[in-house]
């Protein structure tokens, strides 16, 4: 692998940007355009550009396979999880209303909750499926 020092010294500054970008992304998809999956997807870049200027070696010290496949099941289950407190709580499934003292509070919590999951759920798969195509043929 090549190693150029000024595209590394822009993605190390670059990479927090994106990522509190995607935060933003992540946090304000409940009152205007974006969501969980557009940040997800956007947090999944970040990692996938460390792990093109940097190595795939260093990508998966820094976010393990393990961890990415913790992140996919902890993402669905949050998803899952804000379902079925909603039909525990008395209401359907995926029914936020229930989910605070007001059913305005409820959707936002809801809503909340399950766009964290889907932005959890998006960023995990989107880096295993790069590492995993980008891995083939080493062994």
């Amino acid at each position: 692998m090549i190693h150029h020092l000024i595209p590394r010294v822009v993605v190390k500054l670059l990479i927090p940007f994106v990522l509190l970008f995607g935060l933003y992304v992540q946090f304000h998809g409940d009152f205007g355009p974006g969501g969980g999956f557009q940040a997800g997807v956007i947090f999944a870049a970040a990692f996938i550009l460390y792990a093109m200027l940097f190595g795939l070696d260093h990508a998966q010290r820094v976010f393990p396979a393990g961890v990415i496949s913790f992140f996919v099941a902890a993402g669905l289950i949050l998803y899952a999880g804000v379902g079925f407190a909603s039909i525990v709580l008395g209401g359907n499934y995926l029914d936020y209303d229930v989910l605070a003292h007001d059913p305005v509070h409820g959707q936002h919590r809801g809503i909340l909750w399950i766009e964290l999951g889907v932005g959890i759920t998006v960023a995990a798969v989107i880096v295993k499926i790069f590492y995993m195509f980008s891995g083939r043929g080493r062994d």
